[in-house]
């Protein structure tokens, strides 16, 4: 291993934390992952010493927080790999993002258009495009799946031939660990006009991207799964693309300026951040995010692998459950199931053992009834879990087992 795993978890208060007197096994990272010291220190450092309102300050503390604020802003640009610091857009989340473009490419849409999702998707990245072709009178076309929990890219390229204006899908399933191939999904989206929407929650995690290298129009992120606050995420589009949405909110911060007879919109990237921004959080995930860059990445993906692989072997060996979704590539989530068993009791009896795992249909609803399931037990890893803490799953989901059926 090309990294020192214990120095890495050192780094992360709460996992020598203990849960009903075992010590914590965290594999709820899908869900949100746990907050490294120099987060917790950037957030303090932020309130005890640089607190102001950004941009329009006319004072000290005013400028010490706009060059904290803006230095996430260019850290974010070097992680995403965007051609410009302006493509980065402050959000809530990558709710709030996928809702913006709703917003904002929903005003081109008229009846008869078709929008494409697939059926690996989030709500996030379902409710708004449904409710916006419910208001249009548009199509949405949902592309299916294979037996492995891959999308058919024969169906996605018949969906395609239906030339929509909107293409939106998950970088990687979040309940299924899925990963989709993006690239080459956005290239064939743009070769037939479409707008290109990737929902990365879940793949901003696995390392540095390099979105500026593709098709792609818009990403979105949040920062919470990314080792960063809650409360806070990253839309980044290409600038041109950014720079014909309208504003989504209206306000402060977003204005030029105001009359009572008419208002001159901000350029990018405040057009699209309206009122006080989440200041500290961004400050504070700056730090993450400039964190994130030192790491060696390389290493860091091949031991999630390595979690996952063994994960799936050791649950195979002690049989009786099933693991859902086993795409050629994936990445750290097993979603599981034990037959005439609700997922609930499963993550009941992991987390009376210390083991914290996500039970449900993890905001996945049409795929759990594609499925014919009520929901998932979801193990999800992130870089500071261990073989060790597998071993601990395995023997929970054990003796979870044993109570359960006998």
């Amino acid at each position: 291993m090309a990294f020192d795993l214990v120095q890495l978890r050192s780094q992360f208060p709460i996992l020598s934390r203990q849960v009903h007197g075992k010590p914590l096994v965290y594999l709820d990272n899908a869900a949100s992952t746990q907050k490294p010291q120099c987060m917790l220190d950037a957030l303090m450092h932020y309130y005890q010493h640089e607190h102001s309102n950004v941009h329009r300050g006319a004072h000290a503390l005013a400028d010490e927080a706009t060059i904290a604020f803006e230095a996430c802003r260019d850290a974010l640009q070097t992680y995403l790999g965007a051609a410009d610091r302006r493509e980065v857009i402050f959000t809530k989340g990558t709710t709030e993002a996928m809702n913006l473009l709703a917003a904002g490419l929903g005003q081109s849409i008229k009846a008869g258009d078709t929008i494409v999702i697939t059926a690996l998707e989030h709500h996030a990245n379902l409710v708004p495009w449904q409710q916006l072709c419910l208001a249009k009178g548009a199509q949405l076309r949902v592309v299916a799946l294979n037996e492995l929990g891959e999308l058919d890219q024969q169906d996605y390229a018949d969906a395609l031939s239906q030339k929509p204006k909107i293409v939106s899908f998950a970088h990687v399933s979040n309940a299924l660990g899925t990963v989709n191939p993006i690239a080459d999904m956005a290239r064939a989206a743009k070769a037939v006009g479409a707008w290109v929407v990737v929902d990365g929650a879940q793949g901003a995690a696995h390392g540095p991207l390099s979105l500026s290298q593709t098709d792609i129009d818009f990403y979105a992120l949040s920062a919470h799964k990314l080792y960063g606050p809650t409360g806070l995420g990253v839309l980044w589009g290409r600038f041109n693309a950014l720079d014909l949405l309208p504003p989504y909110q209206l306000g402060g911060e977003m204005i030029k300026s105001v009359s009572f007879e008419a208002t001159e919109f901000n350029d990018l990237p405040y057009r699209l951040e309206a009122g006080t921004p989440n200041i500290a959080d961004v400050v504070a995930f700056g730090a993450v995010v400039n964190w994130l860059l030192s790491l060696d990445w390389q290493a860091l993906v091949a031991h999630e692998q390595e979690l996952l692989t063994y994960a799936t072997q050791q649950v195979q060996a002690l049989g009786g459950f099933q693991i859902h979704g086993q795409a050629k590539h994936k990445v750290s989530v097993l979603s599981l199931s034990l037959p005439g068993v609700h997922p609930s009791d499963i993550g009941f009896l992991l987390d009376q053992q210390g083991v914290a795992i996500r039970t449900g249909s993890h905001c996945a609803e049409p795929l759990m009834q594609l499925l014919g399931l009520p929901g998932t037990a979801r193990a999800s890893f992130a870089i500071y879990n261990t073989l060790a803490e597998v071993d601990a799953l395995v023997a929970a989901l054990a003796k979870a087992k044993s109570m359960l059926l006998e």
